[in-house]
């Protein structure tokens, strides 16, 4: 299963941060996990939105340079040791981990960590044989992922 970062690279100066979420607004885009990352005069926004082809579209045509990648976003217990047992898994099975970042949904329970790999297929098929479980983007875009998806 698949889901979708949009990353949206900027300048860092104020009001950048404002644009984006200001577009996407408008255009009634929810955004579900976002990341900054800066480095000196540009900065790079990672975001999941729930619907990212037309988030994609937006921004692009507001004249900004957006991309969206494939990543995958995992399920994992919200508790000591939980990343690290996937974490564990993927350095096992020499998986590299390009980007990552992580949020909880339910606190003690369940947490997504979305990760950007070098070999989005094999990694797929690796978490499924391990147990893992996997949000698609329409799942991960859902305001109840759990429930689209049984569990």
């Amino acid at each position: 299963m698949i889901s979708y970062q949009m990353s949206i690279f900027a300048e860092n100066k104020p009001g950048r941060l404002a644009k984006i979420t200001s577009i996407l607004g408008r255009e009634k885009i929810n955004i579900r996990a976002i990341t900054i990352s800066t480095s000196d005069v540009f900065g790079v926004v990672n975001m999941i939105v729930d619907r990212p082809q037309e988030a994609f579209k937006a921004i692009e045509k507001e004249g900004m340079t957006v991309k969206l990648k494939e990543v995958i976003a995992v399920i994992i217990d919200d508790k000591p040791g939980g990343l690290d047992s996937l974490v564990q898994l993927l350095l096992r099975e020499k998986v590299n981990v390009e980007n990552a970042y992580g949020f909880v949904l339910e606190s003690w329970k369940n947490a997504v960590f979305v990760i950007d790999v070098d070999q989005i297929e094999r990694t797929q098929s690796i978490l499924e044989k391990a147990g893992f479980r996997v949000l698609d983007a329409e799942a991960l875009a859902s305001a109840e992922p759990f429930h689209y998806m049984n569990y």
